[in-house]
């Protein structure tokens, strides 16, 4: 019994042993199997050509610096380098670029070769080979594929390229890639896409080149003879991938003569001799050459950025110096950074620009490396030269670009303005990094006033909806986001500043595609006369009412001080015009500010004024003591005229001050002669508004005129306040209160002057509960008047006024 008890427990025991392992390996398989099946999708998926390719870069350079302390490692790593290759990776590459796959064996062999001889020179050589023949056979599959229509291969090759360096001024080039996506969507061709494609790729490997042959020399300046080859060896590559180019535009002589060419320079860098010569000869058999010529609308948006970025040198550099010494290096280190954009951009052009006027362009170029040398000094601590001999070299330079360069590329380009914008924003940044917020707030501004003198205005007719947004990033912020101003006045912390550039870059980029459409003069011009009627509109409707509210007896006098006004504003805008053409950016920075101090100023003498018509004026019948009462009407009669003459011009002003920045812009654009026609054609539509109100006033009977107009100028009372309250907000004047119950549409703030702010709404009640109280208080008092006794009058007959 003991040994039956006793077995029965252990024989228990192992039973549920036995269960549990079972149950342990059946639910471990279960859960290994998806786990060994995400494995495999990873092994699938990281088996791309380009993680074949880059895993193949890798190895080899694990072998070159393996090779100066063991054979063996560089031999491993050659091995699992060529490992990688064969299979269907080079099955593939075989049958689609045969002359890439012909390259890459070669490659191979030299680097086998070079690490049986431990020649780590030679393995560099072998290195740059493989991987631009990698480049090269990838560029010819994707353009077999899309002959082929086939979608998949194309995208999946792509991949394995290499782009421009991305800088502040140039982004990798996404134009192949959404060239195979509208491919794949319908909305282009294979040939427009192999066109896209095929640019993108030379434009990249172009510039490639051109950063190899400078590697190259830096290389040989500090000694690297191993660079220096590896260098001169992507160099030849690079040109590989572009000689059919090459070869389309020059001619198979001139293909064979820049083949040898680049021979020689890899010979010269291995040597170490004569690589000035080679390099000469190199740069000779390149000059003219460009694989991707730029489209027009490329070109114009090249020569904007270079007038841009060069205007911006010297302005940087002036900052920067004080009493001929280096007073802020951010500054310095911004002028090197706009001139490192100008050059960028004269590269691209200066073989059109050549073709042009050859003797120039060489001027040119030399004041562009006269101005690199004056800023390099600069920052070195060098030599510091004075700001007018910088700003003297950038003009002299802007004017013989004026004189050189095609008629429409110095069309105002808005792609431009937002390369300059967001260049300007990365230098904020820079400067809050540094704890520099004063600098920062210069840079913030300095940023505005480039999209407000420049972009805003196609923006503020295109997609006036965006214009909100992006002024409260840019300003004290109305959303979730606090905007820009009011971090810099915080001293916030960089990662807030950028989270705010991240939402503003956003509404930028969104306002580039925008804006970045037709510049045809039907386009300019209707946008011009937009803005005029738009901007004219409220200005004109106050005028009619209130000339209209003084056409009878002896209120007439008042209009002349209202057309007094009026007609001085016209007489200042048209200054301001002329002022703006020469301090565009040095006014436009502050444009916000003046336009809430004028939109004050208007307010505070409309309101004055409105009280005044419904108490002196609208109900001048039933006022008896009108004279007797003169001297508190304002001030008296010089106070009167002195109020109506700053209503005039603040009526006009406010408005034309904004429309001066915008048309400007438009004139950079598209020329004086196309915004003027839109400018006429504005005002017309404006005269007509203004003849239709009279109109509708002269047949209305005295009283109800009057009632019309001053229900009129409340009504444009109401909108003024709205639209100045939203610009004392975004200049930080007003505290911000966003409304969440509702939200109104953009338009409701663009015609009604209605903000999505609880300030916004409450002022404009009270403007209106103002204007009412106005009219009822005024009812009120004639109502007393009316049941005075008729003695009053007959006593003092002076006081009886005639216009009844």
């Amino acid at each position: 019994m003991r040994n039956h008890s006793h077995t029965e427990p252990v024989m228990n025991t192992r039973a549920r042993f036995l269960t549990l392992f079972v149950l342990a390996t059946i639910l471990g398989g279960l859960a290994l199997t998806p786990l060994q099946a995400s494995a495999q999708q990873q092994t699938e998926i990281a088996l791309t050509p380009f993680s074949i390719a880059d895993g193949i870069r890798s190895h080899l350079s694990e072998a070159q610096l393996a090779l100066t302390e063991s054979k063996a490692g560089a031999e491993s790593a050659f091995s699992e380098a060529r490992a990688l290759y064969d299979g269907d990776f080079a099955d593939e590459l075989a049958t689609l670029a045969p002359d890439a796959d012909t390259v890459v064996l070669g490659g191979f062999a030299q680097a086998e070769q070079a690490i049986d001889d431990n020649a780590p020179v030679a393995l560099a050589e072998a290195r740059s080979t493989i991987w631009t023949a990698l480049l090269k056979g990838s560029f010819g599959v994707v353009e077999i594929s899309i002959e082929q229509g086939d979608i998949a291969t194309a995208k999946q090759w792509l991949l394995l390229r290499e782009y421009r360096r991305a800088t502040r001024f140039a982004r990798p080039n996404a134009d192949g890639t959404l060239a195979l996506l509208d491919m794949a969507s319908g909305t282009l061709t294979q040939t427009g896409a192999l066109v896209a494609v095929r640019a993108d790729l030379l434009d990249g490997y172009q510039a490639r080149l051109d950063e190899a042959l400078r590697g190259m020399s830096a290389a040989d300046g500090q000694g690297f003879a191993t660079r220096r080859v590896e260098y001169a060896s992507l160099a030849r590559g690079y040109f590989g991938i572009l000689s059919d180019a090459y070869e389309q535009q020059q001619g198979a002589g001139a293909l064979a003569t820049a083949n040898a060419a680049f021979e020689q320079l890899v010979a010269a860098a291995y040597s170490g001799d004569g690589l000035q010569d080679a390099r000469a000869a190199v740069q000779n058999v390149l000059h003219g050459f460009r694989a991707a010529p730029l489209t027009p609308q490329e070109q114009q948006r090249r020569a904007g950025q270079l007038l841009r970025y060069l205007s911006l040198v010297s302005v940087e550099y002036g900052r920067g110096i004080r009493d001929g010494q280096v007073a802020l290096d951010l500054e310095i280190t911004e002028a090197a950074t706009f001139l490192e954009g100008a050059l960028v951009a004269f590269t691209d052009l200066e073989n059109t620009l050549e073709e042009r006027d050859q003797t120039t362009t060489t001027e040119i170029s030399g004041l562009l490396t006269t101005l690199d040398g004056y800023i390099s000094d600069a920052a070195s601590r060098k030599a510091v030269v004075s700001p007018g001999e910088v700003s003297a070299a950038g003009q002299r330079a802007l004017d013989l670009l004026g004189a050189t360069m095609p008629a429409e590329w110095q069309k105002h380009d808005s792609a431009a303005d937002f390369d300059v914008i967001n260049a300007v924003l990365d230098q904020m940044e820079q400067a809050v990094a540094g704890g520099q917020y004063d600098l920062a707030e210069s840079s913030r501004l300095e940023a505005y006033s480039v999209l407000e003198s420049g972009p805003e205005a196609r923006l503020v007719v295109f997609a006036p909806e965006l214009k909100v947004p992006i002024e409260d990033l840019f300003w004290f912020g109305q959303g979730e986001n606090k905007g820009l101003a009011a971090l810099i006045r915080d001293h916030a912390t960089l990662s807030e500043i950028k989270a705010t550039r991240t939402a503003l870059d956003a509404q930028l980029l969104a306002a580039s595609k925008v804006v970045g459409g037709t510049d045809e003069p039907v386009a300019v011009g209707t946008n011009a006369a937009i803005i005029v009627f738009r901007e004219g509109l409220e200005a004109v409707l106050i005028l009619a009412s209130l000339l209209g509210s003084l056409k009878q007896g002896a209120n007439r006098r008042f209009r002349t001080p209202i057309w007094w006004g009026a007609s001085a504003a016209m007489l200042v805008t048209a200054l301001t015009w002329l002022l703006l053409r020469s301090v565009l950016s040095a006014l436009t920075r502050y444009g916000e500010m003046l336009e809430a101090i004028v939109s004050v100023v208007a307010i505070a003498v409309l309101l004055l004024i409105t009280n005044w018509f419904f108490h002196k004026v609208y109900w001048t019948g039933w006022i008896a003591n009108f004279h007797a009462h003169k001297k508190r009407l304002i001030g008296g009669e010089a106070g009167q005229i002195a109020g109506l003459v700053i209503l005039g011009f603040t009526s006009i002003y406010r408005e034309g001050f904004e429309v001066v920045l915008f048309l400007q812009a438009l004139v950079l654009e598209a020329g004086v002669g196309v915004v003027l026609a839109g400018v006429g054609l504005g005002l017309f539509g404006t005269f007509l508004v203004g003849l239709i109100v009279f109109a509708l006033q002269a047949k209305l009977p005295y009283k109800k005129m009057l009632v019309v107009t001053g229900a009129m100028i409340s009504a444009v009372l109401v909108v003024m306040v709205g639209n100045t309250v939203h610009v004392l907000q975004v200049v930080g004047w007003l505290p911000i209160h966003p409304l969440s119950i509702v939200n109104f549409p953009y338009w409701t703030g663009t015609w009604l002057g209605i903000y999505n702010t609880w300030e916004g709404i409450f002022l404009q009640l009270a403007a209106g509960v103002f204007v009412v109280g106005s009219y009822f208080l005024a009812e009120k008092q004639r109502d007393r008047r009316s049941h005075a006794p008729r003695a009053e009058a007959v006593a003092s007959p002076e006081l009886v006024t005639g216009d009844r």
